[in-house]
Parts: structure tokens; sequence; C-alpha cells
């Protein structure tokens, strides 16, 4: 689908888009790493999207939600994105299970990340492409524990910004969905905290307030920046609000376990991509 942001005179050809969003694509196909950045880094996010769109549709696979990436101050461009966008794949999607195992691209980047994650169950409006932290929080939703898995075929990808990040599925490999938190609503954010360890020491702690603005905030961007793609979020979507706990690399064979105070504790091994 086509975005609603306008055509930015970027200085890049849809081939250029085209043959970066190809080899991606071959990469995690064949579970290779890649040395570089394939070709010239997107000037922007609009370019960096472009890319994203016909990576998926190159991907065979279905679209089920969208992670939410947050981006330092230092490191927005002229949209004022303070958060990016990623793909969630139907057959990246796993209920958490005891022994669970992901993949980590080997010679690239891997790491994993404590989610909140956010369930539609509604259609969202496709003419609303402005959210508020509050109209989000209105908006009829789910919350479910969770773990990202952060992996790329390019090894430097976070180094080199969001443009990249955006440019290869938002680094993201991987959703792991835990147990439904009831009532989440009338929760406080502070009482939803989760720790993070990797083979049994711990690495980060944090939770729903470790996320600039909360959980509604990430919420209200997927909305917006979804609409704007002209990719609005239907019922039964799913939402990576964001990492908890912060980004922890993982090596094959380690065990991460991310334990979510009063909601339970998932466990899963990495394990090398092919």
């Amino acid at each position: 689908m086509g975005t609603r942001d306008g055509n930015a005179n970027t200085g890049q050809s849809a081939g250029e888009h085209e043959a970066i969003a190809s080899r991606f694509v071959q990469a995690r196909k064949h579970g290779q790493s890649l040395p570089d950045f394939p070709g010239t880094i997107p000037p922007d996010l609009v370019s960096a999207y472009a890319i994203q769109d016909l990576a998926i549709a190159q991907w065979p696979d279905e679209v089920v939600g969208w992670k939410v990436g947050y981006i330092a101050a230092d490191r927005r461009d002229i949209s004022g994105d303070d958060r990016l966008l990623g793909p969630v794949f139907s057959r990246a999607l796993w209920p958490a299970t005891p022994e669970l195992r992901f993949p980590v691209y080997v010679g690239g980047f891997g790491a994993v990340e404590a989610e909140y994650v956010l369930r539609l169950e509604a259609d969202a409006p496709a003419d609303k492409l402005d959210w508020s932290a509050d109209e989000a929080d209105a908006f009829p939703a789910t919350l479910h524990t969770g773990v990202e898995i952060a992996s790329s075929p390019l090894a430097t990808i976070n180094e080199l910004g969001p443009r990249v990040v955006v440019s290869d599925f938002g680094n993201h490999n991987g959703l792991i969905l835990g147990t439904e938190i009831p009532g989440w609503h009338a929760i406080p954010e502070t009482e939803l905290t989760c720790r993070t360890l990797i083979d049994g020491i711990e690495v980060g702690s944090g939770g729903a307030t470790f996320l600039p603005g909360g959980l509604r905030a990430a919420f209200a961007f997927a909305l917006a920046r979804s609409a704007r793609r002209g990719r609005p979020l239907k019922k039964g979507d799913l939402i990576a609000s964001g990492n908890a706990t912060g980004i922890h690399d993982i090596r094959v064979g380690q065990t991460a376990a991310i334990r979510f105070a009063g909601h339970g504790e998932i466990t899963c091994t990495a394990i090398a991509a092919s």
C-alpha cells in the first residue's frame, strides 16, 4: 500500500529502493549476514518506509502487527517522528511456550527486548491521521506481555541509525506473545514492571514507564503513523510498544528470561537463522 506522507525529492530512484529492499529480503531468506548497508542510506524516513514497503511486498508472509522503536532526539529527521515502525509477520509470531527457540542472524545483529503488546479490538479509522495518548487509551485494545526478537543481517544497523533500521523491517525478526494483562487500563503504569535476564544474569530492569511517554504514547504513534502510511491498523493487529528494559544483545545458544511482575515469565533461547 502507498504512503500518504507525500513523495519527497530524495535523490534516490525507485529502482535503488527496490534493490536495497531485495538485498535485505534475500539475506533474511537465506540466513545470511551483510557486511554493509546494501546501497545508499536513504536520506529521510519517507524514503526508508518506501524501502520497507517494497520489502514487505517481497516477503512471503502476512503482516499481523508492528513493532515500535524509539528515536533519540538527536537522530530524528525533518518529519519529527520520535518513533519508528517495523512489521510483525504471522510466521514470526509465536505464543510463549517452555523451551521456545527463536532465530538471530549469525554475523548480524541479535537482541531481545521485553515488550508490552497491545492487540486491537476494532479497526482504527483510516482517515484519522493524528492521535493523542488519551485518544489511544480510549481505543479498544487488550494488553499482553511479550518479547521482541530484534535481529538483522546487518550488524551495524542500530549504529547507522533510524533510516537504516526502518529500511530493514525495523530491525525486527519475531514477536513472542505472552499472557494477557487483564484490566490494564486501571493499572498504573508504574506497577507494570519487568526484568530481563540472559543466562541467569540480570541485564536490565524497567517497565511501562521505561517507554518515553509510556504505553499510550507508543500506541498513539503506531495508530497515526500507520494511517499516514496508508496502512491503518485493523482489528487483531498487534503493537509491540517498545523495549521496556533496554535492548539486550544475545548470541546463539544463550537463553533469555523476561519476568513480568505479577504476570509471569517468558523464557526463550537463540538459535541461528537459516
